[in-house]
């Protein structure tokens, strides 16, 4: 039993050099090799989550070429086109300078309005520690059919500039749910008439739900504090689904918005989100990320 004893201690005794040893070895790992945390991916796979932005950015070097389309009939029943009476139509190239920062334009038809974006991504959601990813966003557009707007009287400049801001804070809660909170406000360059309010603000809401490999549930809605007076606006709502081919995305939606500009789709919708009286509007959008460095998409 004694001998017993003494070998236990004797092995101690030897590895109290080794474990000291061993300790700074760690020490010496960690500081060459720091922990880095690691980060949720694809938290909406896409830069625009229906009607509005989502918090993803391209990797560096990705240019994303966009088509968007919305479809609607008249009240009359006048026919223009088959199957919908009126159409517009966003063409767009978004450029991806940095993983986290990118720049884009875009020309809408329906309105003739033509719009840009800066987009940061400041803060990413990792797997321990941050819950959130968070976004700056920074819009501008300028319409030249400002009496579309139902805004402004016919003494009104054709420069006319609206300036949208939002925070995108957004949550991958596992692989299948993702949802997002967006604060906005959004000013304009010339006061409109009626009292209608220069700025306005409020907030949006939308949510990933994966339904297969390469398909989602996808829905937006954005609230408005201080709407317009001089004309009845509506709350903007979209739900739809997103299918995902390799670098092609394909968006089918159904909504109340006719507009792709932030400032007008938010603040301008002019129709509910039913059936009747040509409120039905089908959205068709079509991006295609073509990468022009050796980085991968995801």
């Amino acid at each position: 039993m004694k001998i017993i004893r003494i070998l236990y201690f004797s092995a101690f005794v030897a590895f109290i050099p080794f474990s000291g040893k061993a300790q700074r070895l760690l020490d010496k790992l960690n500081k060459e090799y720091p922990k880095k945390p690691t980060y949720e991916m694809a938290t909406f796979k896409t830069t625009r989550l229906g009607l509005g932005h989502s918090v993803e950015t391209r990797k560096k070097g990705a240019l994303e070429i966009s088509w968007y389309n919305r479809y609607w009939n008249r009240p009359t029943g006048e026919t223009q086109f088959f199957l919908a009476d009126e159409v517009n139509m966003r063409f767009g190239l978004d450029y991806a300078i940095s993983d986290n920062f990118a720049i884009g334009i875009g020309y809408n038809t329906w309105n003739e309005s033509t719009d840009g974006y800066l987009k940061y991504k400041f803060l990413k959601q990792t797997k321990k520690g941050n819950p959130f990813s968070m976004v700056a966003l920074q819009t501008i557009s300028m319409t030249d059919n400002i009496m579309s707007t139902g805004l402004y009287d016919g003494n009104s400049t054709t420069n006319n500039y609206s300036f949208t801001s939002k925070v995108l804070i957004a949550r991958k809660f596992n692989p299948k749910l993702s949802l997002q909170i967006s604060p906005f406000l959004i000013a304009r360059s010339e006061k409109p008439m009626n009292n209608n309010p220069g700025t306005q603000y409020g907030i949006g809401f939308g949510g990933r739900y994966k339904v297969g490999g390469h398909v989602s549930i996808v829905s937006e809605y954005y609230a408005v504090f201080n709407p317009v007076k001089s004309i009845k606006t509506y709350n903007p709502f979209m739900v739809g689904v997103n299918w995902e081919l390799s670098h092609l995305m394909l968006q089918f939606q159904m909504t109340n918005a006719r507009t792709f500009t932030e400032d007008s789709f938010i603040t301008q919708t002019t129709n509910n989100f039913n059936f009747h009286d040509g409120n039905f509007h089908f959205g068709f959008n079509a991006t295609f990320v073509l990468h022009t460095s050796k980085n991968k998409l995801w």
